[in-house]
């Protein structure tokens, strides 16, 4: 008649239950934690390189910070009077038209005047009043907070 099912034969013989190693239900975090620290690092890298133009001695007050969403358009002043705009160097008769070319709202852009702490106060007049002359209205100096 018929075979029992757990009547010899050579085949294998099947087991309830358990079976062998199945997929795994739990989320792979190494990858994860890979990728998140690299860019950790690539930002830690890069935050530095990211303060706007040429590097100056500002000076300092206890005025507090301007909030504004809107990212404004920044002249550097060195010490030695030399004038920049981003990373470019301009001269004086150059600061309006280039002004002009990067304000996306016309001359109701704001525009801050950074200067070195060690500049001639005649300087920065004398910058800010080129700006003003331009029809730039919103025109601020920056300074650092003082540290206590």
């Amino acid at each position: 008649m018929g075979m029992s099912h757990g009547a010899g034969g050579g085949g294998k013989r099947r087991r309830r239950g358990k079976r062998g190693p199945g997929p795994i239900n739990e989320i792979n975090m190494t990858p994860f934690i890979d990728v998140v620290l690299v860019l950790l690092i690539v930002f830690m890298v890069a935050a530095p390189m990211m303060t706007v133009g040429v590097p100056l001695d500002l000076p300092q007050s206890k005025a507090s910070p301007l909030n504004s969403d809107v990212k404004p358009i920044t002249l550097s002043v060195r010490q030695s009077g030399q004038i920049f705009l981003g990373e470019t160097e301009l001269r004086d008769d150059d600061i309006v038209p280039q002004l002009m070319e990067t304000a996306k709202t016309g001359t109701e852009e704001r525009v801050f005047v950074r200067g070195d702490k060690r500049v001639e106060y005649g300087r920065i007049a004398q910058v800010m009043a080129i700006v003003t002359g331009g029809g730039f209205k919103k025109v601020a100096l920056v300074t650092e907070p003082e540290q206590n």
